[in-house]
Parts: structure tokens; sequence; C-alpha cells
């Protein structure tokens, strides 16, 4: 067992944190029983951070951003492990201290703020509770003075009922306010170094604002130093005090937030910082829509719970309705209500001018062909013990009888039109990148020949470089296949991309409607404003310009 009273390292002047020639290595077990193979993650990759100062890591999935975020706390993920390198903390190295060593450090000098706050919390426990856990083990406060650290935490985050909040469970608050709750339990036992991972990727935009705001208030008034761990740049810009771009494992550039965004000196870091919006010419509906969601009303919970609230919008062959609006306003739901996952109480669905089966178990084999999704993580949308040639094939066999030789040769064509080709039939989900999965998630549904693809923010956990790669396919798709999409989404920036038409939703019912040139045009309803103005420019300064212009606009009303 390693010495636990290892001779502290001589640290640099000033730093917190300071990471030499960082190497991390994985052992992976392929699922058809081939031999463990062992791969690199991250390539001797160094770094130092001030106290008080916040280092931003980005870079696209697979860049070893969270690999060397976690490494920070001694901590690898299940087959990951450290092979070479110092991780030297407040002037120890903490690879040497053992596992006491890392049960000190973890939840006292670092804590981690994840992407999904709602899988961090025990949904059996109350907030409070799970706030000052840490606290109350480590011994640095009372119950009692951890709960009042606790509360002005609430109240330095912005959370509604600060004094009573933490009496709830996580289920009974929003997304947003889970992931400021977090924040908060990150806070409570005063820590040293904070490691936020894609604290803002889950949440709509106008939650992203305030969380983001949140954020760099407690980490500017408590003196906190951060690793924020993010793949969208206009985040980033607005938290950081310098950025760390990584690819493939490698540093790729490392500078001040203003030169990176304003002057990038590496051909990867520009591409980052200059990835073009899609020029998509919206189409003019034709006569009739071959899907029309007619005054549709549903409901959870046995009906007592209103999620759609007389709903109507049309879709058009070959077109692009895009469905728009923060969580909880009742998109994901209006695909469920459209797909039979979910029964309409009142309305109907009317597809190719016949009314469809308001259930799933009510639609013959043929509408369900018709009508396929394709689902935001394509991680879980998978089967990781098929092959990709297994994956696609499916619908190949399910809707046309097809095997053998027809199946591969059509799945080979499918290949083709992802742009991905033959070589990855073999290959497991674990073997592709966030962005490869996803046109794999695409094939598989282009295999049914369906007339409409129902997309639920397929690109939302995606880098900019890749997620733009995405949009253009699936446009070149459509020129190709005719095939609609219903295109679920938050993101204002995707809608301009890929949209003809465009329904805002807000609380279950849609507020604006219309062709996009029209929704995207002024004047604007209050919602529509304030989800286009919440929208993360690569600006500095543009966070409190945007909460500024809010706060303006609130005291206007």
């Amino acid at each position: 067992m390693a010495d636990t009273k290892t001779k502290p390292v001589q640290p640099k002047q000033g730093l917190l944190l300071d990471i030499r020639n960082l190497r991390i290595e994985a052992t992976v077990y392929p699922p058809g029983g081939e031999a463990p193979k062992t791969i690199t993650l991250v390539h001797d990759v160094s770094l130092t951070l001030e106290k008080g100062k916040v280092l931003g890591l980005i870079g696209e999935s697979g860049a070893g951003k969270s690999t060397i975020g976690l490494s920070s706390m001694g901590y690898g993920r299940g087959g990951v492990r450290i092979t070479g390198g110092e991780v030297i903390f407040n002037g120890r190295d903490i690879l040497k201290g053992g596992k006491e060593g890392f049960r000190k450090l973890r939840g006292r000098e670092v804590c981690y703020v994840a992407q999904s706050a709602a899988a961090a919390f025990n949904p059996a426990h109350r907030l409070m509770d799970q706030v000052v856990e840490a606290t109350l083990l480590h011994g640095t406060a009372t119950r009692a003075e951890a709960e009042k650290r606790a509360v002005a935490l609430f109240k330095k985050l912005s959370l509604p009922n600060p004094e009573t909040i933490g009496e709830r469970f996580p289920h009974q608050v929003s997304g947003g306010q889970l992931q400021r709750v977090m924040t908060a339990m990150a806070l409570c036992s005063e820590p040293d170094l904070i490691v936020f991972d894609e604290p803002t990727t889950a949440l709509d935009v106008t939650t992203q604002i305030d969380v983001l705001a949140a954020i760099k208030d407690a980490i500017r008034d408590t003196h906190v130093a951060a690793l924020y761990i993010t793949h969208d740049l206009a985040v980033v810009a607005q938290v950081s005090d310098e950025i760390m771009v990584l690819r493939h494992g490698r540093l790729v550039e490392w500078g001040g937030t203003r030169q990176i965004i304003k002057e990038p000196r590496q051909e990867y870091t520009n591409a980052l910082v200059s990835v073009h919006e899609i020029e998509h010419q919206e189409q003019k509906p034709s006569a009739t829509p071959f899907l029309s969601v007619k005054n549709v009303t549903a409901a959870y919970g046995g009906g007592h719970v209103k999620v759609l609230k007389n709903v109507s919008v049309d879709i058009y062959p070959g077109q692009t309705l895009a469905v728009v609006g923060e969580s909880g306003s009742g998109k994901s739901t209006l695909a469920r209500a459209i797909t039979g996952l979910l029964p309409p109480e009142q309305g109907s669905v009317v597809f190719d001018g016949r009314t469809l089966g308001n259930r799933l178990s009510d639609r013959p084999k043929e509408d369900l062909r018709q009508l396929q999704m394709i689902y935001q993580m394509a991680d879980v949308a998978m089967n990781p013990r098929q092959t990709v040639g297994t994956i696609i094939g499916r619908p190949l066999e399910f809707y046309f009888g097809m095997n053998g030789r027809e199946r591969d040769r059509r799945v080979t064509e499918l290949l083709d039109e992802i742009e991905m080709g033959k070589g990855f039939i073999d290959r497991y989900p674990a073997e592709l990148s966030g962005g490869q999965k996803q046109r794999v998630c695409i094939a598989r549904s282009l295999a049914a020949k369906p007339k409409l693809i129902i997309c639920d923010e397929v690109t939302s956990a995606l880098d900019p470089l890749v997620a733009n790669g995405i949009l253009k396919l699936l446009l070149n798709l459509q020129q190709v296949e005719k095939v609609a999409y219903l295109f679920i989404t938050h993101d204002l920036a995707t809608v301009k991309s890929i949209a003809d038409s465009i329904a805002v939703m807000y609380r279950g019912e849609v507020v604006r409607y219309g062709l996009k040139s029209k929704v995207l045009a002024p004047p604007f309803d209050a919602y529509t404003d304030l989800l286009l103005s919440s929208v993360p420019q690569m600006e500095i300064g543009w966070l409190e310009k945007a909460i500024r212009g809010r706060r303006m606009a609130s005291a206007g009303n």
C-alpha cells in the first residue's frame, strides 16, 4: 500500500492544481469475446490552475475532458487507470496518497458537479440531507452549521424558497433547480476545487442562462477554483479565465479565453470557433399536410396533470417542423402522442388521410414502419452487444423480411448514405464516437423507409462540429429520401439551420406557429423573445448583457 505520508511536492508558486504529463489508459473488452485491448485515453497532458480561477476544458466526445477532470480527484471510471504523470493538489501528489488520502480529498477539498443532476441524487432522500452529507462525513461543521451554510448557498444560487426547498425530494424541483442544488452541495463543504462536468448541457436555453449566472456568481463570491468541462465554446467563454482545447486525448491549444475565442492559433480550435450556421432555405408547404395533429390534449397521472392543451400542428411531405420550448413545455410529450406511446385524451392524429389509433398497440405494422424516431442519447438507444450491421439490419428483417445477402447489401447502402461505409458493419457501439453512434441510429430509422422521422434532441449532446455534420447529413438525406422530420429541440441555432416551419411551445400550448421566416421575425411575443435572447453567443461578457436585458424586461413588465 502507498505511503499516506508522502513528502509534499514543491508546487509552482500560487498554484492549486498542477497536473504533469498525465497519461491515462483503459482496458476494453469487446462484446464479441475477443481478447481485451488497452487503449490510451489521455496522452501526456499537463495543466495548471490557480486558486480562484476557472479553466475550461473543451473538445468533442472522446477528447478526454471528463477523464482529466476526474483525475484531479485521483479517480478513474471502471477499467480506467492513471499510468503516468503526477496530479499535484495543494502541494502534494494525490496519486501517492492511497485510498485513505482519496477519501479525505473527495467531497472535502475537491467536489464534483455531474451533467445529470437527476441521476446524481437519491430519490428517496430529501435535498437538504444530501446537500450536507459530505460536510457532516468530513466533520467540518455541525448539522446546524451545515444547514445554515446550505440555505445561504440556496439564496446565492437564486433558488426559490431557500429556507424550505431543502425539505423537498429531487422529483419535486425542476431540472434547472436540481442542477443548482447540486452546485450548492459541492460548495457546502467549502472545497478548494470544483469539477463541473457539462453542468448545463441537458438544460434548455432559458434555464441554462440562470444556472450559468448562478454558477459564475458562486465561483466569484466563494473564490473556489473550477475545472469547467463542456463541448460548447459559447458557454465556456462566459465562465472561464482560460480555455484548454483537447482532441483525441491530446492538448491542441491552451490560452486565455479572449485569445482562444478571438485569435485561435490551431486549425482545430479555429474550426470550433467558426462553425458556420447552415444556410437552409425554408420550403413553402404543399397543398395538404400528410400528418396533422388536431386539437390534441394529453395528460399523465390518470388525467390529473395536463401536459398538452389543445395542440394543433401540421407536417408536410419532405419538410421539417421544429418544435421548440423549454423543459416541461410538452415537446417530447407531443412526440409520444403522435407515436401512440401516450394516447391523447382529446383530439386526433391524422396520417396520410386516415386517423391513427390512439394507442401504439392499435396501429398496424405499416403505420409503425412509416413513423420512426431517433432519440437524444444514442448510447442508450442501441444494444451494446449487437454489431452495427445487426442494429441497422433489424428493421429490414422486421418490416421487409430481408435476410442474408439482401439484408447485408441494404445495410451497406445505408452505411454509405450516412457517410460511414462498410468498414463499420462489424463494429460494436463501444467502438464508435458519439457522432458515429447517432449516425447509426439515423440509418436504423431510414432502414424502415419511413415518411416521417421524429428527431428528439438528436444533436444536443454533441460538440458543434459533430452536430453540424449530423444536421447536414439529415438535410441531405431529406432531399434524397423525401422524408419529413419533426425536430424537437431547445437550440434555436439548430432550428435556424434545419426548419421549414416552427412551433413554439410553452406549458403545453403552442404559443407561436408558422413558417420559419415569420416565427423568427419581430415583433415577438414575450416567451419567443426570451428564447431567442437566451441562446449563448461566442462573445466575452454576453452572459452579463443577457442577464441585464432580462432584468430590464422584467422591470418594464
